[in-house]
């Protein structure tokens, strides 16, 4: 991860699954709160395999990628899904929790996708280069004039 969108678009994936969290952890205890989770057993399976899903994407994994975008989009898209056909066939007014249930439905679903965009499109996943180390490793054409003088310079010791 070298570039700032990529470290943003991390950052604000794990801030969402904080929220997420966050949001299951309150309807389990009864509280109530902006949004609601659509079901319980899911959302913390989501929420476990977020975890290891994040940590290899910080390494750019295109798998655990796939998986993130797959799991999100399955499952915040279905209710993103369900609350567009409620909201267009309904002919009351869009209701607040309509409304939130739509956005973070659609920030589920951006953000995985984003995230997927980012480690797939991003060209350093196939040949990392390190500026840093690169100039030590990979300079077999020094490495090869270096041994030649070395070889011309031997000094006896007499």
């Amino acid at each position: 991860m070298k570039s700032l969108f990529s470290y943003f678009i991390v950052f604000v994936a794990i801030i969402y699954w904080v929220f997420r969290v966050l949001v299951s952890l309150l309807y389990a205890m009864g509280i109530d709160f902006i949004c609601q989770p659509l079901n319980t057993t899911i959302e913390i399976a989501i929420l476990f395999l977020t975890i290891p899903s994040i940590i290899f994407i910080i390494r750019r994994n295109i798998v655990a990628a796939t998986l993130y975008f797959g799991m999100y989009a399955a499952y915040f898209g279905t209710i993103l899904y369900n609350s567009l056909t409620n909201v267009s066939t309904e002919a009351e007014a869009l209701v607040f929790t309509d409304a939130t249930s739509i956005l973070i439905s659609a920030i589920g679903v951006i953000v995985p996708f984003l995230v997927f965009a980012d480690v797939a499109i991003q060209k350093s996943r196939f040949h990392p280069m390190d500026r840093e180390t690169d100039w030590y490793y990979g300079n077999d054409k020094y490495d090869r004039q270096f041994d030649e003088r070395a070889d011309r310079n031997q000094y006896k010791i007499k």
